[in-house]
């Protein structure tokens, strides 16, 4: 596809993130978003105009047709990731599909396979890639600050799950539509754990229902780990827990110890402790300009992850090498990342069983 100097046209599948994050973010990065896709005419129709996006539609295909769209970002349930991502692909549109990236690894890798047959670019919905802090963890352990890295744990205490009446995406408790909380939050967590330290050799986990709940997919998960470097780690988190969110990330090496606290990076280490700056090239944009919507409470904090994210797209579609002072997150990742997923999974149905990837 020959490069762009205009406004790259762009369309969002999906009326819930894909409203709140995508299309601001696809905006700020520079496309034109021509159209809004979903499931129904009516709610589509509202949420496009509610949005300034000029098109609504109910059929992919359709979409692109008349809109002559070449990017697509997909936000809809995991289990409609894989058939949606291969609609765009096959018309040679570059994809950003959110986490997780599919239903099984099987699906993953077809997806994968698709977009690199077709040579176009392909990211995943780990924004948080860029939060300031996790960047920052990155940089300093890749820099060697604390030797070779042998043991990591990250814990965490969230309420948005605690009340069973929360308002919440219905798929985060549909099994069948690939809900629960570790393809929600989890997904995110296993990418930055890969990022910052390597592929898993091995894990045994539990999904536990921590809220007053039954018959809903996992609002909790503990993983035990093994990376192929040899590291050790668990990662305990609960969306489910009444009271103040809290948490801990540590990674212990053998020459010092980096942790996050209240979005600010420390090290330790034979010098003392010191505070990690932030340096310029991982500072965020600032966030456009937002209606009052009670929906975008939270997307003053993600928007300037998600606009580094549809830069790098559009940097693809431009046919430019994705620059980026972090690894962009591709369909590479997002294969690697659901096969761990597939692992917890297969762990957590047996038990807590040792799976081996």
């Amino acid at each position: 596809m020959p490069p762009t100097t205009s406004a790259p046209p762009a369309l969002v599948v999906g009326t819930g993130f894909g409203c709140r994050i995508h299309i601001p973010a696809l905006h700020a990065a520079g496309f034109d978003v021509v159209g809004l896709v979903g499931n129904t005419t009516e709610r589509t129709e509202r949420r496009a105009k509610a949005s300034n996006v000029p098109l609504a539609f109910t059929d992919l295909d359709e979409a692109i047709d008349k809109t002559g769209a070449v990017a697509v970002t997909i936000a809809t349930p995991p289990h409609t990731h894989a058939a949606l991502t291969l609609r765009a692909i096959s018309h040679g549109c570059h994809v950003i599909c959110e986490k997780p990236m599919a239903s099984n690894a099987d699906e993953a890798q077809a997806m994968l396979e698709a977009a690199e047959r077709a040579g176009v670019t392909h990211l995943l919905g780990n924004e948080f890639r860029w939060q300031a802090d996790r960047a920052i963890i990155t940089r300093a352990l890749a820099d060697g600050l604390i030797g070779e890295p042998r043991f990591l744990t990250l814990i965490s205490y969230l309420s948005l799950l605690a009340a069973p009446d929360s308002k919440m995406p219905r798929w985060w408790f549909n099994q069948t539509a690939g809900g629960g909380w570790l393809g929600a939050q989890g997904s995110h967590i296993v990418d930055q754990v890969r990022t910052w330290l390597g592929d898993f050799n091995s894990v045994s986990a539990s999904l536990p229902i921590v809220s007053d709940r039954s018959g809903v997919a996992e609002d909790s998960y503990v993983v035990r780990f093994e990376l192929t470097n040899g590291l050790q780690g668990a990662l305990q988190q609960t969306a489910a827990a009444w009271g103040p969110s809290t948490a801990m990330t540590r990674i212990a090496g053998t020459q010092g110890t980096l942790w996050a606290e209240n979005g600010i990076v420390n090290l330790a280490n034979s010098n003392g402790v010191r505070q990690l700056p932030v340096p310029k090239d991982l500072l965020l944009p600032p966030p456009p300009e937002l209606n009052k919507d009670p929906r975008h409470m939270f997307s003053p904090l993600e928007l300037g992850r998600y606009i580094r994210l549809c830069e790098m797209l559009r940097a693809g579609v431009e046919g430019n090498a994705l620059k980026s002072a972090v690894p962009p997150p591709t369909f590479h990742d997002g294969l690697a990342c659901t096969k761990v997923l597939d692992a917890i999974r297969q762990s957590a149905s047996e038990d807590g069983s040792l799976v081996k990837l």
